[in-house]
């Protein structure tokens, strides 16, 4: 599979769930998961949802955090 053009684009606000997932090197269902349990932030933008930008890096933060707390 290759990499949108828009996947390292630092202008960008939200990303699609697709986009997200890839940042975080997991499939769309895994990342659809984490949305719907909260795990993931994103938004409702009319019939779309979207991830902002640096919420897979927030998301991989607290996972870090977590696990060395364990």
């Amino acid at each position: 599979m290759s990499t949108a053009p828009t996947d390292n684009d630092p202008t960008l606000v939200l990303l699609t769930v697709e986009e997200a997932a890839r940042r975080l090197r997991i499939g769309r269902t895994t990342c659809f998961a984490l949305i719907r349990t909260g795990e993931l932030e994103s938004i409702d933008i009319g019939r779309l949802r979207r991830v902002p930008a640096d919420a897979p890096a927030e998301y991989v933060a607290r996972q870090r955090a977590a696990q060395r707390a364990a």
